[in-house]
């Protein structure tokens, strides 16, 4: 039996080899911490989870969803984006329901990337903006990302060459892995590039509810001329600790919106409605669940960053998102200090260069484990060390 060529141009799943191995680990009776996964360690809230026990026993959402979601889900995410950011949205054609912002941004590739056409993308970001484009016969272009630019994913020094071909820029801000966030003239500058180089503007804003210090992130579609090129990435996963529920949305420049749902209307069947009826009350509802759970990452992040900073480590205080971003000790890679720190230490962290070659020197650590896990965690760090 022989498999697409492109499989073997993808590299293993990043998280499911880190699950691999912890699961080796705790099958040999070790205890294992894992600041790997960005999966919340709170439950759902309760409202939320009342109303999806509702919405579970009414027959008509035991049949086929509406394959864009339903108007009543749209609508609430059209609502929520004008109370939120000030964004105007046409429910019906500038709003598409989604089976979590990963399953949007691996279609999108689908919608508009040809085999041989490129892909512009963060040179530290999501893998599944590169792992899309394989998966298309494409080529992903890695946008350079330093530390002394803030993290920003460089667009002047694109190879002539590559944008002739390219079909899609991914941005993301509040940025997953390195917490880093984005000026206005930042996003005006890439719906600037988007429009010269007729380019779809993808914006991932998974992370835009989690934010500390007074820092308040924006949508990309507040910016003047931005749904003329984008489409913005909105999850329920971390605002809501709903990472299971696999529900979000798709909104911005309509031609997007309907060229994605084209693709769904082929490949899935979309989300059960009553998932689109509990996210109602999650948008709809009382946000104080929001707040207290940014006030909850907020402390963990200082915990950590107090914690890393007493043996060593160095890295800053991010505004947003549920990481720290946190470079290596003098003489690792990312692998080397990944793999010590799992063999040795019996604790997991994310590597770097996980997330495209700029990462290299750094990890990635996950503040959805309790409080004493990772007081825990950066004992044994500090006792490998």
């Amino acid at each position: 039996m022989r498999t697409a060529n492109n499989l073997n141009h993808l590299p293993p799943y990043l998280f499911a080899q880190i699950d691999a191995k912890r699961d080796a680990l705790r099958a040999q009776g070790i205890e294992v911490i894992s600041l790997g996964i960005g999966d919340p360690d709170i439950p759902t809230p309760t409202h939320i989870v009342d109303a999806m026990a509702e919405a579970i026993r009414n027959p008509a959402n035991h049949q086929y969803p509406d394959y864009a979601g339903s108007l009543a889900y749209r609508s609430a995410c059209a609502a929520w984006m004008q109370r939120r950011f000030g964004v105007e949205l046409d429910p019906r054609t500038e709003v598409l329901a989604l089976i979590g912002s990963k399953e949007g941004i691996a279609h999108i590739h689908t919608a508009f990337v040809n085999p041989g056409d490129y892909v512009l993308a963060p040179s530290i970001g999501y893998p599944v903006y590169s792992g899309g484009a394989t998966l298309m016969h494409a080529n992903t272009h890695f946008l350079r990302m330093r530390a002394e630019t803030d993290w920003l994913a460089e667009l002047a020094d694109v190879p002539a060459e590559v944008l002739k071909k390219a079909r899609i820029l991914f941005i993301g801000y509040p940025n997953n892995p390195t917490g880093a966030i984005a000026t206005p003239e930042y996003f005006d500058e890439a719906i600037a590039f988007c429009r010269e180089h007729d380019l779809l503007l993808v914006h991932d804003n998974a992370y835009s509810e989690i934010s500390f210090d007074g820092y308040v992130a924006p949508s990309i579609l507040e910016r003047p001329g931005a749904k003329d090129v984008c489409i913005e990435m909105f999850s329920l996963s971390k605002t809501y600790n709903m990472t299971g529920w696999r529900i979000a949305f798709a909104c911005g420049n309509p031609t997007a919106v309907r060229a994605l749902g084209t693709v769904k209307n082929n490949l899935d069947s979309g989300q059960f409605t009553a998932i689109q009826d509990a996210a109602i009350v999650a948008l709809e509802g009382d946000q104080q669940c929001v707040a207290d759970m940014c006030a909850l990452y907020q402390r963990r992040r200082d915990l950590v960053l107090d914690a890393l900073a007493a043996i060593g480590i160095e890295c800053e205080a991010p505004k947003a998102t549920i990481y720290v971003w946190a470079k290596v000790p003098e003489g690792y890679t990312s692998t080397d200090f990944t793999e010590k720190l799992l063999t040795e230490a019996h604790v997991i962290v994310t590597p770097g260069n996980g997330y495209g070659p700029d990462g290299e020197g750094y990890i990635r650590i996950s503040l959805t484990t309790p409080d004493d896990q990772l007081l825990e965690a950066v004992r044994r760090i500090k006792a490998t060390l």
